[in-house]
């Protein structure tokens, strides 16, 4: 499974580097000099004669902070251009090249979609669709049964226990929360 852990934005520079709108909590990491990042299949559009295509992998030549953006530089990306054609690029590392966090109260997003999410009395509510990384706090995104979908801030309080062994998140929301 690819773990997205950014999106190319615009070019930065006419040397080919560009911004990245960093998803993950370890960009020094992932943007490392030498790191090769997979691009989203369905970023990869079929080049037109002539046009540049975007490569199924970009290997980090170098990356940097600037002005609270992060600004990366891939091989064989030398220009503007080029640069400009990676433009909403999803990029990402492959599931299985990531070690499972040390802490017992942390998650990979891939851990937790897909998981079914129960009350604490075991009434079931859906499942997880997706995570959103939101500024206060992140959101399961929780698939009802009768296909609508609902937010549920991942906060201790809310859910107080995820069971990955047994496949399964228990929230106790409070009143109301599941019908906005």
């Amino acid at each position: 499974m690819l773990l997205i852990v950014g999106r190319i934005g615009k070019p930065h520079g006419i040397r080919g580097e560009v911004t990245v709108e960093v998803r993950t909590d370890e960009p020094e990491a992932r943007f490392a000099p030498g790191s090769v990042l997979r691009t989203e299949p369905g970023a990869v559009a079929p080049a037109e004669p002539g046009a540049y295509r975007v490569p199924e992998e970009l290997t980090v030549e170098s990356a940097r902070f600037h002005q609270g953006r992060l600004l990366v530089a891939f091989e064989g990306v030398l220009d503007r251009d080029v640069a400009e054609a990676l433009r909403g690029t999803l990029i990402g590392v492959d599931s299985a090249d990531v070690a499972a966090p040390e802490d017992p109260e942390e998650f990979h997003d891939h851990q937790l979609v897909g998981l079914a999410v129960v009350t604490p009395a075991g009434e079931r509510l859906g499942e997880v669709a997706r995570i959103d990384h939101a500024p206060a706090s992140d959101l399961l995104v929780l698939r009802r049964p009768e296909g609508r979908t609902a937010l549920i801030p991942f906060v201790k309080a809310i859910v107080p226990e995820v069971d990955l062994a047994g496949g399964r998140v228990v929230v106790d929301p409070p009143g109301g929360l599941l019908d906005l």
